[in-house]
C-alpha cells in the first residue's frame, strides 16, 4: 500500500513535493524516477507490506528495461503469475530478485503487455506504468475502485496522483471549483467518478486504463479510458450464464470463493487483523479467516456510549464465540469532535459520509496493532443487503400502478402534515407500530411518491438535496452512471438494477473512499475479500431468491456464516456505522457550524445560494426538522474550501 505521483510534461524536479504530500500513506520509502528529455517524472511513497528488503524500492524497471512503474496496491496471485511466467520460459530471460509483486507485474508487462497482465492479476491497484519503447504513460485502477487515481492537465503539464494534494504541490497547479461536480457531490455527499471538485481534473473510473501518448499530446485534452473489465458485461454474463446447482452447492461454492479470497489477502510480511462490527459481512470474513490460522485472529472494534449507535457488545459476542484476540475502545464524543478538523485535509476532496468519524477512529486505532486490515465492505451491493433495496422495490409494487395524479396528491397530503405532527401522532401508537422518526421518513416517502419510474425513485433514495442545481449558481449536473441509461445493463428486475448502479457509484466514490483515506490517513492498509473479482462474478450468477429472503437480504451470505457462527448471535435489525450527527449540531457544533454557514460568508464566497441554507439551518436548530445530512455536505464542502485556500 502506497501513495503514487507524477509528471507528463514540464515540472519533474518537482516530483519531490508531490510525493512529499503523500507521505502519510507511504512513511517506510520513497524514490522518484525521471527522464527530462521526454518530461516525465514518476514518484513512489512506501508502506512496506510484502518483500520489506531493498528490492521491493520503487520506481521500479521491467527485467527488459522496456518499462518503469510506480503502483500502489497489492496483486494477491503474484505468485501464481510468477509460475505462470516460470511455465512460459520467462525465467530463463531473467531471475527474480525479490518477491515483490510489483516485480511480478513487470515481468507480466514484459511478457504480455499491460492490458493482459491486468486481467491475469487479482487484487487492489493504482499504477502509472512508462513505456521507453512507445514513450507512452498508462494510468490504470483496478475493477472496483480499493484505489485511487486523480489525473488532469494544469496549465500545460500532465499530473496525476493518489490524492489531489499532490497535484496541489506541483508549481504549475491552477485548481478552480467545477459548480457542475459540487452539484453532484451536494445530491451524493461525494463526487462521483470520472468528476472532481476541481475543472480539468479526473478521477480514473474503477477498471479501466487510460493512455498517455506523448507524441500527441495537447494540452487540455485527455483520451477515453479504455476498459480492460466491465461490471456491465459481468451482469450480463451472469444473466446468460445463471448458475444452476442446488441452494447447498451454491452455497458450499461461494464458502470455497471466499475462502480463497480471504488466504490470498491474509499473506502479508507484517502483522494483520480485521475490523470486527459483529454484522454479517465483517463476521463472515473474520470466521472464514479463523479458519486458515492456529493463531487467534487480531479483530477490532469501537463502541459509542449513546443508544442506537453501538455495535461493540454484538462484535465481542462474535469474537468470543470465534475465539479472536478481540480489542475494542469505547470513545467519548469529544474523540469523535477531535476527528472533525482532520477531516477536510484527510478526505482532500469534499466528502460527507459522516461514518467517516468512526472509521477513521476504528483504522487509527487498529493501526496501533497491526499493519494490513481485512474488512467486510461490499457485501451489501453484492448480495442485496441495503434498506433501500427492499423498500424501494416495495414501495414501487405497491404505488407504481397508480396514475402519477394520485400519488402526486398521496405525496403532497404527507407533504403537508408536519414531521413534528407526526412523531406525536406515531408516539401515542402502541409500542409495536411506533416509528423512530416517523415525520422526517414519511417526509422523505413524500419526495419518492410522485416520481415517474422506479429508477427515478431509486435516485431520489439515495439523493440528500434533491435540486442541488439550485444551491449552487451556475451549476448544470453532468450525466453519471445513475442518469446515463445507455451504460446500464438489459436488466428486468429493480432490485438488481440498483444493485448495479450502487456498485459502480456508491460503492466506489462513497464507501470505498471512506475507507481508503481513513485508514491511508494513519498508514493502516486495508483489504476487501468481497471484492475479490471472482466472487462478484459469483454472486452475479446467484437468482435473486438465493440473496432475498423473506424480506430480508444476504441470504446465501447468511448461511455461510451460520456455518461459523451462532444465528442467534447475528440476527437483529441492520444498523449503519454512525454518529449522533443531529444532536452536535444543535450542541457541541453549533458554533462551529454557525461559523461556516453565516449569510454573509455564504453571499461573499458566492458558490452556495444562502437562502435554503440558512432555512434547513434554523429548522433543524428549531428541532422540527432533523436536517443534518443535508446540512453535513455544506458543512465539509465548507470546511473543505477554508482548508483548501489557507
Amino acid at each position: 500500500m502506497c501513495g503514487i505521483a507524477g509528471i507528463l510534461g514540464s515540472g519533474p524536479e518537482k516530483l519531490e513535493a508531490m510525493s512529499a504530500r503523500l507521505n502519510h500513506r507511504g512513511p517506510d520509502d520513497s524514490g522518484h524516477w525521471s527522464d527530462t528529455k521526454v518530461g516525465v517524472g514518476l514518484a513512489h511513497r512506501r508502506l512496506s507490506i510484502l518483500d520489506l528488503s531493498p528490492a521491493g524500492h520503487q520506481p521500479m524497471t521491467s527485467p527488459s528495461g522496456r518499462f518503469v512503474t510506480v503502483f500502489n496496491g497489492e496483486i494477491y496471485n503474484h505468485l501464481e503469475i510468477r509460475k505462470k511466467l516460470e511455465y512460459s520460459g520467462w525465467e530463463s530471460l531473467c531471475r527474480w530478485r525479490g518477491h515483490s509483486d510489483t516485480e511480478t507485474l513487470l515481468a507480466g508487462f514484459d511478457a504480455w503487455g499491460i492490458e493482459t497482465t491486468l486481467q491475469k492479476s487479482v487484487g487492489m491497484f493504482a499504477m502509472a506504468v512508462w513505456d521507453k519503447a512507445e514513450k507512452t504513460l498508462t494510468l490504470a485502477r483496478d475493477r472496483f475502485g480499493e484505489k485511487p487515481l486523480y489525473y488532469g492537465w494544469s496549465g500545460n503539464t500532465f499530473l496525476f496522483g493518489s490524492e489531489l494534494k499532490a497535484l496541489r504541490a506541483h508549481p504549475c497547479w491552477q485548481g478552480r471549483v467545477d459548480r457542475d461536480a459540487l452539484a453532484l457531490y451536494l445530491r451524493h455527499n461525494y463526487i462521483p467518478a470520472p468528476y472532481s471538485i476541481y475543472i480539468g481534473i479526473r478521477k480514473l473510473i474503477p477498471g479501466t486504463m487510460l493512455t498517455m501518448r506523448t507524441g500527441a499530446l495537447a494540452a487540455g485534452v485527455l483520451p477515453e479510458p479504455k476498459p480492460y473489465w466491465s461490471m456491465r458485461q459481468v451482469v450480463e454474463a451472469g444473466a446468460r450464464d445463471p448458475f444452476m446447482g442446488t441452494e447447498r452447492e451454491a452455497i458450499d461454492h461461494l464458502e470455497s470463493l471466499l475462502s480463497d479470497s480471504i488466504r490470498q489477502q491474509m499473506v502479508a510480511d507484517v502483522p494483520l487483523g480485521a475490523f470486527l462490527s459483529g454484522g454479517i459481512d465483517s463476521s463472515t470474513i473474520v470466521a472464514l479467516m479463523q479458519t486458515q490460522t492456529d493463531r487467534p485472529v487480531k479483530t477490532f472494534t469501537i463502541g459509542f456510549g449513546e443508544n442506537g449507535y453501538n455495535e461493540a457488545e454484538y462484535a465481542k459476542a462474535v469474537a468470543r464465540h470465534l475465539r479472536t484476540d478481540h480489542t475494542e475502545l469505547y470513545v467519548t464524543p469529544q474523540d469523535a469532535l477531535d476527528v472533525i478538523p482532520l477531516l477536510p485535509a484527510l478526505y482532500d476532496e469534499p466528502f460527507s459520509d459522516s461514518s467517516q468519524i468512526p472509521t477513521f477512529l476504528v483504522a487509527r486505532m487498529t493501526r496501533q496493532h497491526v499493519t494490513v486490515c481485512l474488512s467486510g465492505d461490499a457485501g451489501d451491493e453484492l448480495f442485496s443487503g441495503y434498506n433501500r433495496y427492499f423498500v424501494g422495490r416495495t414501495l414501487w409494487h405497491r404505488v407504481g400502478w397508480l396514475p402519477p395524479r394520485v400519488r402526486a396528491a398521496m405525496a403532497a397530503k404527507f407533504a403537508s402534515i408536519s414531521p413534528a405532527r407526526w412523531d406525536a401522532f406515531f408516539r401515542v401508537l402502541p409500542q409495536r407500530f411506533r416509528l423512530g422518526g416517523a415525520g422526517d421518513k414519511l417526509h422523505k416517502l413524500a419526495d419518492v411518491l410522485a416520481v415517474d419510474s422506479p429508477e427515478t425513485m431509486y435516485r431520489q433514495l439515495v439523493s440528500h438535496w434533491k435540486d442541488p442545481a439550485a444551491i449552487v449558481p451556475g451549476s448544470m449536473e453532468p450525466l453519471t452512471v445513475l442518469t446515463d441509461r445507455a451504460t446500464w445493463p438489459d436488466q428486468a428486475d429493480f432490485t438488481e438494477r440498483m444493485m448495479f448502479l450502487d456498485t459502480l457509484s456508491y460503492l466506489p466514490d462513497d464507501i470505498l473512499v471512506k475507507v481508503d483515506r481513513a485508514a491511508m490517513g494513519v498508514s493502516l492498509e486495508t483489504r476487501i475479500p468481497f471484492l475479490d473479482h471472482r466472487v462478484a462474478e459469483f454472486a452475479w450468477q446467484l437468482p435473486l431468491d438465493l440473496k432475498i429472503r423473506h424480506g430480508q437480504g444476504k441470504w446465501i451470505l447468511r448461511q455461510v456464516l451460520y456455518r461459523h457462527v451462532p444465528k442467534s448471535l447475528i440476527e437483529r435489525p441492520k444498523t449503519g456505522f454512525g454518529v449522533p450527527l443531529d444532536n452536535w449540531l444543535r450542541g457541541p457544533l453549533r458554533e462551529w457550524a454557525e461559523s461556516l454557514i453565516g449569510e454573509d460568508r455564504l453571499r461573499r464566497e458566492g458558490l452556495l445560494h444562502h437562502e435554503p441554507i440558512r432555512q434547513k439551518w434554523l429548522e433543524h436548530l428549531s428541532g422540527t426538522r432533523n436536517w443534518q445530512y443535508y446540512l453535513w455536505d455544506v458543512l465539509m464542502f465548507q470546511a473543505w474550501l477554508e482548508n483548501e485556500r489557507r
